[in-house]
């Protein structure tokens, strides 16, 4: 049996997954934690991952791996490629006013989505760097490269043996790399920093870019969007939907998406074409709120949930509880409207809650099919898929068929699959682990009708969208 590890370098954590490179199978897994914050010093990421790898039988008899990283922090490296500082992490909003800032100065929003598919938000690596020449320009001028958190792990794990190494995914989050034209846009970084950076080099997909001092071949890694596309298999013409913590949205596209109000970003994916992605803030914390709210548990809430009628009897949950990306309304709140004495029920609250948080993702399904085309089905992964009445009220707001995948570590998986991928010469077709499947009715298509042209009129008439 040949075996591939993959790394999923997340916010919280690093989890490492050992895999059959044949049939993707896990094997052997570890994991540790990362220190919390906005901003962490990207030595605590190599720490952790040689916490998780301490016991040697975790990659003992391993090939290749490949990092899946979390995207667009700014990881700033002097001229003898030590860390300036500790790495802005892509949930630091300070940079928010610096991204306005650019946007403005390039000639506005089109331009920027025109030139490398996205607009600059706070999240975003060129927003970080404008945040850094401004708020610390003793750092500015000590910073001679910038890279990503999967290009500094990569090239730690590898001992430092090669020179800073990325992947077309990860960068076409920096916001200064045009993905289609496959270059980096140092005009861009000019604009941001005031000064030339050293920037990794963007290798192929399927390149084995070095290796550790074990010998274990080290794989592009890639973001951890991108290295979740991988595992989950994303195809043209399907959406993957995430309802975790916050919630995303992405299909596969064969072209580069240039939208220019920043709701799509146009990423590239991790095998040579492109990912378009939204993202919303608002994911399952709403689900617990309402819990809470009506004083059951999540088990509780599915089972009330499950007891009402699709459209909730006309109770809309606006699920904006700490403002939203998707649609940009950062000071929005949540609302309950539609309530009267009839429809008042801890029933249709639970229900609602979980149509809102849905229709969210499924209002940027709509977005992404504006800009891609055709959609027919959806996976549905992350922790609040777990809850039944998630799955089976997800058809209602879609309309679509839709795939529930097993809890599984999808962005290592991915990782894992780039890696058996360059060792190989050949990306494996390992199977997605599926807990159901749900076919959309006639009757679902109309309730998805209706609850979308009600959200749609509650936008319009409460936030101007």
């Amino acid at each position: 049996m040949t075996l591939v590890a993959g790394v999923d370098s997340s916010t919280q954590s690093v989890k490492i997954v050992v895999c059959d490179a044949e049939t993707g199978s896990v094997v052997r897994s570890g994991r540790a934690s990362h220190p919390p914050g906005t901003e962490v010093s990207a030595a605590a990421w190599l720490a952790a991952y040689q916490e998780a790898t301490a016991d040697p039988a975790l990659l003992d008899g391993v090939s290749a791996l490949a990092v899946g990283g979390q995207q667009h922090g700014m990881v700033t490296l002097d001229e003898d490629g030590e860390l300036v500082r500790d790495a802005l992490l892509w949930n630091d909003n300070r940079s928010a006013l610096d991204a306005e800032d650019l946007i403005v100065e390039l000639g506005g929003p089109t331009v920027w989505a025109d030139a490398v598919g996205s607009v600059p938000v706070a999240s975003m690596t060129v927003s970080k760097i404008r945040w850094l020449a401004r708020a610390e320009p003793e750092n500015a001028a000590k910073t001679a490269a910038v890279v990503l958190p999967h290009d500094w792990l990569s090239w730690q794990i590898g001992d430092r043996s090669f020179a800073p190494t990325t992947d077309r995914g990860d960068a076409s989050g920096t916001c200064y790399f045009d993905a289609t034209a496959n270059r980096y846009r140092n005009d861009l970084v000019q604009l941001a920093l005031g000064h030339y950076l050293e920037l990794p080099r963007v290798a192929a997909p399927n390149e084995v870019i070095g290796t550790t001092p074990s010998g274990i071949a080290i794989a592009p890694g890639t973001g951890d969007n991108m290295a979740g596309g991988l595992g989950l298999g994303v195809t043209a013409g399907s959406a993957v939907i995430s309802v975790g913590t916050s919630g995303t949205a992405f299909t596969k596209s064969h072209q580069q998406t240039h939208e220019p109000t920043g709701t799509v970003a146009g990423f590239a994916d991790a095998t040579g074409e492109f990912l378009p992605l939204v993202c919303t803030l608002n994911g399952a914390r709403n689900l617990v709120a309402s819990a809470e709210v009506l004083g059951v548990t999540l088990d509780e809430l599915s089972q009330l949930a499950l007891s009402a009628e699709p459209g909730s009897q006309g109770v809309t949950f606006v699920p904006y509880l700490e403002g939203e990306r998707t649609p940009p309304l950062p000071d929005a709140r949540g609302q309950l409207i539609g309530l009267t004495l009839a429809n008042m029920t801890p029933a249709n609250i639970a229900r609602a809650t979980i149509e809102g948080v849905l229709w969210s993702l499924a209002y940027g399904v709509e977005v992404l099919r504006d800009q891609t085309g055709q959609i027919s089905s959806i996976t549905l992964t992350g922790g609040a898929s777990q809850s039944e009445a998630v799955r089976r009220i997800a058809t209602s707001v879609f309309g679509l068929p839709v795939v529930v995948t097993e809890t599984f570590e999808s962005v290592a998986v991915g990782a894992a699959r780039q890696a058996a991928w360059a060792l190989t010469g050949a990306l494996p077709n390992w199977p997605v682990p599926v807990l159901s499947r749900h076919e959309a009715t006639a009757a679902d298509q109309r309730a998805a009708e209706e609850i979308s042209e009600r959200y749609r009129s509650v936008l319009a008439a409460h936030f101007g969208v």
